[in-house]
C-alpha cells in the first residue's frame, strides 16, 4: 500500500515529509512529483511505510491535520491507471471532418 499526501506546500522537501511520517513508523520511501516544465513541486506526494498498520496510523493521525499552514489530505493511494500512450492528438479524432453548413470556404 502507498499513502497519498495532498495539499503540501510547494517548498516542502522529502526530508520534511519523511520526518512527519516517521512519528508513525518506518518510512521506506517518499516521492514528491515535480512539474516537467518548471521543475516545481506539484503539491502532492506519496509515502510508503514499513507496514500497513503504520500507514493506517499515519493516515488516521495526519488526514486533516494542519502542517506548515496547510490542511493535509492524507489517504490510501489509489492504484495508478493506464492512461494510454500519447500520440499528440489530445483526444481528437482526426478521421472526422466537419464543415459549416456543408459549404466550402
Amino acid at each position: 500500500m502507498s499513502i497519498y499526501v495532498g495539499n503540501l506546500p510547494f517548498a516542502v522537501s522529502q526530508e520534511d515529509v519523511s520526518s512527519v511520517f516517521a512519528e508513525y513508523g518506518t518510512v521506506k520511501s517518499v516521492q514528491l512529483p515535480t512539474d516537467r516544465e518548471t521543475g516545481r513541486m506539484r503539491g502532492f506526494g506519496f509515502v510508503e511505510m514499513e507496514t500497513e498498520a503504520e500507514e493506517m496510523a499515519a493516515i488516521e493521525a495526519l488526514n486533516g491535520a494542519e502542517w506548515m499552514s496547510r490542511e493535509l489530505k492524507v489517504n490510501q493511494a489509489r492504484p495508478r491507471t493506464d492512461r494510454g500512450s500519447f500520440d499528440g492528438s489530445r483526444g481528437r479524432n482526426d478521421n472526422l471532418s466537419f464543415s459549416r453548413n456543408s459549404q466550402s470556404y
